[in-house]
């Protein structure tokens, strides 16, 4: 596997990441007891701590990577292990 290959992929397994851990720990006003400010939406966060979602997203996207890349490299699941519905049937063509 090329080094940009790898790149991508990490990157790619970061945002997603990114998106599963951020909701995590969230607590908005109404939980957590606090006054809406003027302006503010009552689902905005009052804890946002965007330094522990990079961690998170960093530790849990280097995870998938390592699981990722065993696969790629001992072909634990491989496409035809991901085929549900078989062969395509064959037409006969009459030739």
């Amino acid at each position: 596997m090329q080094w940009f290959s790898i790149l991508a992929i990490y990157g790619l397994l970061w945002i997603l990441s990114a998106f599963l851990v951020m909701p995590i720990g969230l607590r908005t006003p109404d939980e957590s007891g606090d006054e809406v400010g003027a302006g503010h939406a009552d689902s905005a966060p009052v804890n946002f701590r965007p330094r522990v979602i990079v961690l998170r997203a960093t530790l849990l996207a280097a995870v998938l990577f390592v699981l990722y890349y065993e696969n790629y490299v001992n072909g634990w699941i491989t496409l035809a292990d991901l085929n549900f519905f078989g062969d395509p049937p064959v037409k006969d063509l009459g030739y």
